[in-house]
């Protein structure tokens, strides 16, 4: 195989069908899209580096669902739909080894959520992908991160812990002999984007953040745009039997459930006239929730196990460490 384009041809054009709302998709200078009437555009970028977010030599199926999946993600936790990708794909050389069960999981996942890849670009350098993923949500009604208020409850969604450890056993050949060591490896990778659950939140939920840098460190952005506090209950925090298996202690994981990034949950308030319709709203979406604590006024930040106060000093994931 040679060339930029005949690597495009090969593995991202005709992979779908056309959405409707696309009007000219790869091939030209641009694509050209039609938003429906009354929305607001949602638009998230990320990048994903070799030796940061992934190691070269991972599954590169994996590689790509957790590349699409963590945009997917800041796209739910506004409550948004999915609709259009463009991705940039820079590698050392063509592989097609690597770019086949690549771009079979990249399409998969797309189709999966009604996304079209409109377009993008490939240049040799060292392996990074970086993906635009754009979708609407109704005018004025997306979650943002600066609606809680004081008496609000805090929710988050799925188990959190689980990415963390998949990334001590990624990180440490040591660890793969534990109880559940594969499970959460895969975890690591195979995140669920919970965009039923956001869109299901419109109206019931006064702030919204996805899970990436960890819960201890995400709820703060809430905390700072809201400008409130919080106090959240480690008792309440949605631990997998893996991860307690895997650790083999209590508090090591509930330290993990707040310090892990890359888990790709949301965490939401909800104001209390709200609390009692969160379960119903949500039936549908096939996630569970679970409330960890309450909006406080600002400047409280409280951590405790059944009211006994926690002096922990936790941090989430740094993306420049």
């Amino acid at each position: 195989m040679s060339g930029e384009f005949n690597l495009i041809d090969k593995y991202f054009v005709g992979r779908q069908n056309q959405r409707k709302d696309v009007h000219l998709a790869a091939g030209d200078d641009c694509a050209l899209v039609k938003a429906p009437d009354n929305v607001q555009i949602a638009i998230s970028t990320d990048t994903l580096v070799a030796g940061t977010h992934f190691l070269a030599d991972a599954n590169p199926a994996w590689v790509a669902h957790k590349a699409l999946a963590s945009n997917i993600s800041d796209l739910a936790a506004m409550g948004a739909t999915p609709a259009w990708v463009s991705f940039a794909l820079t590698m050392p050389e063509p592989d097609e080894a690597w770019l086949a069960p690549f771009c079979d999981a990249f399409f998969e996942l797309a189709d999966y959520f009604g996304i079209q890849l409109i377009g993008g670009d490939t240049t040799k350098g060292p392996l990074s992908l970086t993906l635009t993923v754009q979708g609407f949500v109704p005018e004025g009604k997306a979650l943002t991160r600066s609606g809680a208020k004081v008496g609000d409850w805090v929710y988050v969604t799925g188990n959190l812990g689980d990415a963390k450890a998949g990334l001590d056993v990624i990180l440490d050949d040591s660890l793969r002999s534990r109880i559940a060591a594969p499970e959460l490896e895969k975890a690591h990778y195979l995140s669920t984007p919970r965009v039923l659950a956001g869109q299901a939140l419109i109206g019931l939920a006064s702030s919204a953040i996805d899970i990436s840098d960890g819960l201890i460190s995400d709820i703060k952005h809430i905390l700072k745009r809201s400008d409130v506090g919080v106090s959240l209950d480690v008792s309440q925090l949605p631990i997998s039997s893996e991860l307690v298996q895997f650790l083999d202690d209590k508090v090591s994981a509930q330290q993990y459930a707040l310090s892990s990034g890359e888990e790709y949950e949301l965490c939401f308030t909800v104001p209390e006239q709200n609390h009692g319709s969160l379960q119903s709203a949500l039936s549908h979406t096939g996630c569970k929730v679970t409330c960890i604590g309450q909006i406080r006024p600002r400047g409280t930040f409280e951590l405790h196990d059944n009211n006994q106060p926690l002096d922990w000093d936790l941090s989430g994931f740094d993306h420049f460490k």
